[in-house]
């Protein structure tokens, strides 16, 4: 298993790298937010020769336009993991299956060069979930032994706690295939 974390304007742009092998940022939310430590916290992930990932907090309507924000908020570079993160908003809204679905296609072929996951709780996985679509792969949250989701299905990777903060680990044997993994998009 390798480790990582991911960080969103509540963390601040200088975290500590050591023993990680990837970084998950909040890009943006919706189609007007973006992280105002999205560039400090992606240059801290690459100074540290990190994986990369972006992801985009999902809001119900108007995929189109948040995808096409998303995409156009990150750098466009060969290997960086770009994800939707689905779960209930602020305001106690959530987008249904249909749009989780349209929105990771949408990404998907605005990056078609880029590896697209699904960002969700272990609640929203088995209980508001019916497509089991989560384009290349599954980023599931339950927070219980680092590996060791309570779900059945397939998952690339787990974050365990958010104590101190959100920490996570990846089901490749080692650094170099999660690279692999990737950059093969």
């Amino acid at each position: 298993m390798l480790h990582g974390i991911d960080v969103s304007a509540y963390q601040t742009s200088s975290y500590d790298t050591d023993g990680l092998s990837f970084v998950f940022v909040k890009a943006t939310e919706g189609s007007s937010y973006t992280n105002p430590r999205l560039a400090a916290q992606t240059e801290r992930a690459r100074d540290a020769g990190l994986v990369v990932g972006f992801y985009h907090f999902l809001w119900p309507g108007r995929l189109t336009a948040q995808a096409e924000y998303f995409v156009s908020s990150i750098p466009d570079r060969q290997g960086d993991v770009l994800a939707v993160d689905w779960e209930t908003t602020g305001d106690g809204t959530r987008a249904g299956d249909a749009e989780k679905d349209r929105f990771l296609r949408e990404v998907k072929e605005l990056r078609p060069d880029h590896r697209v996951v699904l960002y969700c709780n272990r609640d929203f996985w088995l209980d508001v979930d019916t497509t089991s679509y989560a384009g290349d792969g599954l980023w599931i949250a339950d927070h219980v032994t680092a590996g060791r989701p309570r779900i059945e299905a397939e998952w690339r990777f787990h974050q365990y706690t958010d104590d101190p903060l959100d920490q996570n680990v990846a089901d490749f044997p080692s650094r170099s295939s999660l690279d692999e993994w990737a950059r093969s998009g």
